[in-house]
């Protein structure tokens, strides 16, 4: 069965520090293009993940997203408290050096905002969020949320392939329906010769008549057509059910389809075969637009 290029899965992992969301969404492309949303994973790491995304939904336009919500606990900044102390301490005999009663309790606010805001004694250094000791628990998380991508493009591609082959029975429905006027096309064709030369006062010999008539007519022949409009709709048919990643091989059948519908268009000369047709087009528009999205 097809798959749809378009999804969306998620992860999640509890880490010992906070929890890490990983969100991937897919849409319709021409190659794998994958773009990491997020500095958090680790450069090694990185690497190895586009490799399995790419290996794992082949194909399409990949956004994948990871944000991290930390434990209130681990969100808190530690202060150095030995070097704080040690501030604190050189801050005191300076002031006794110089008479200056600094540790009076008046000042005592003023001065612990003072140490706090000294180099290094608030710890800003950021802290590693994925390390390997919690990777596996990381990449259960990947491993979930790309299940979950090939789930909604598995699902979507039911809906595809439903809506797209019953367009193909269509067109050869509508086929069958030009090929019921094809009688009337002939006699049509012959009445409005036939009328032409009598308002014209033409006496037409009727050997000459006939040999004109089939020459005439097989200009207008679309027995070739047919054959080969059938011949690409079998085609299709059997490459959406038979390949792993049909996508791009139909666009090709598509094209070939289309030129058949036109060239039976163009030798119509027949109003109601040429509305067939135009539907026929319309049906065949919305098969491409569909196969784009197919993996």
């Amino acid at each position: 069965m097809i798959q749809s290029m378009t999804g969306y899965g998620k992860g999640v992992a509890e880490l010992e520090n906070g929890k890490l969301s990983i969100e991937i969404r897919t849409l319709n492309s021409k190659s794998a293009d994958i773009n990491l949303k997020s500095s958090i994973l680790p450069k090694d790491k990185e690497l190895a993940m586009r490799s399995r995304i790419a290996s794992e939904l082949v194909r399409g336009t990949i956004d994948v997203y990871l944000s991290w919500d930390p434990n209130t606990a681990c969100e808190s900044k530690a202060i150095n408290k030995g070097l704080a102390l040690d501030y604190y301490g050189q801050i005191a005999g300076l002031g006794k050096e110089i008479g200056v009663d600094i540790l009076s309790s008046q000042n005592t606010n003023e001065l612990i905002s003072t140490i706090l805001r000294m180099p290094d004694v608030i710890d800003t250094s950021r802290r590693e969020i994925i390390t390997e000791t919690n990777w596996p628990l990381v990449e259960k998380a990947f491993t979930e949320c790309i299940s979950q991508v090939r789930k909604y493009r598995d699902d979507e591609g039911v809906i595809l392939y439903r809506d797209i082959t019953s367009r193909v029975t269509k067109i050869l429905s509508l086929y069958d329906e030009i090929e019921s006027h094809e009688q009337e096309r002939i006699d049509s064709v012959r009445e409005k010769i036939l009328k032409a030369a009598e308002e014209l006062r033409i006496k037409l010999d009727k050997e000459r008549f006939e040999q004109e008539m089939i020459f005439y007519l097989e200009k207008l022949d679309i027995n070739e057509e047919k054959v080969r409009l059938r011949q690409h709709c079998r085609y299709f048919l059997d490459t959406i059910d038979t390949e792993m990643y049909p996508g791009k091989k139909l666009g090709f059948i598509i094209q070939e389809m289309g030129r058949e519908i036109n060239t039976t268009g163009s030798k119509a000369n027949h109003a109601t075969i040429q509305k067939l047709v135009v539907q026929m087009k319309d049906e065949l528009e919305k098969i491409r637009e569909q196969s784009m999205n197919i993996l």
